[in-house]
């Protein structure tokens, strides 16, 4: 529970903004242009590499106190995937949810959300910073990911660990619209990675990704997918959406997205 050094976190902010503003300012701009990929792809690799060297693959992010929870705290992106699949899970009460833990694994998993409030968890009040510039407290309890991950096998070609959700984002074609994110072996073995089935000490609202949402307490709010029905263990997100690992990467935001 003890907080890292201020200082360190606040020059690693400084360190992701200005790649990051880009990423903002003009996505589309961006993704259709290479060569800025590259340069924004070069300041992510430092900011990671970076956090790494000052934070180490251990740190917890700052953990607070029930008296900072914000009363209000902003549910953005999707807060209702309208798919009928969904709905009718939701109007259940999610009784009939299974999350599918597969890919590259010895063991493939199928779980209810009884067996993930079964399975070794934790409880956690920390901050989550949007890159639209706010941020909101909360208290999260959830399964940790990394012993289910353990209990399901990775075999040795894992690289990373994918989200496929719920709710669609945009409507296209080839499914690339549908929101999904990757994340690193070593980010979904960190102690306050969970799948998260409470927010403030009660079930996880539909606003907020009910049934479970990912919770990657030292990065960037959109890497914390909502609505998660599936994972699984791959080598590469390159043939994934548009192959940048992630709903919004593919738009033209960076893959870490450390803070």
């Amino acid at each position: 529970m003890t907080p890292p050094d201020n200082d360190r976190r606040a020059w690693l902010r400084a360190a992701l903004a200005a790649p990051l503003g880009l990423g903002l300012a003009a996505c589309e701009r961006i993704t259709a242009s290479q060569p800025v990929n590259r340069t924004l792809d070069s300041g992510e690799t430092l900011t990671r590499r970076v956090q790494g060297m000052l934070a180490g693959p251990r740190a917890l992010a700052r953990e607070f106190t029930p008296a900072d929870i914000s009363k209000d705290f902003k549910a953005n992106g999707t807060t209702a995937p309208d798919s009928d699949a969904y709905q009718a899970l939701a109007a259940g009460g999610f009784a009939d949810w299974k999350l599918e833990i597969g890919g590259l694994v010895e063991r493939p998993l199928s779980l209810s959300l009884a067996d993930l409030r079964a399975a070794p968890g934790r409880s956690q009040i920390t901050r989550h910073d949007c890159v639209e510039g706010w941020s909101g407290i909360a208290q999260w309890r959830g399964a940790r990911l990394g012993p289910l991950l353990a209990r399901a096998g990775l075999k040795p070609a894992a690289r990373y660990i994918a989200f496929f959700c719920a709710d669609t984002l945009e409507l296209t074609l080839d499914g690339s619209g549908d929101y999904y994110e990757t994340i690193a072996i070593a980010d979904a073995f960190h102690p306050q990675t969970i799948l998260a089935y409470e927010m403030n000490g009660a079930p996880l609202p539909v606003a907020h990704g009910a049934p479970i949402r990912l919770r990657l307490e030292r990065q960037l709010g959109y890497k914390m997918a909502k609505y998660v029905m599936r994972i699984e263990a791959i080598d590469s997100f390159a043939k994934l959406g548009r192959g940048r690992g992630g709903y919004w990467e593919d738009r033209g935001y960076q893959w870490y997205a450390g803070i």
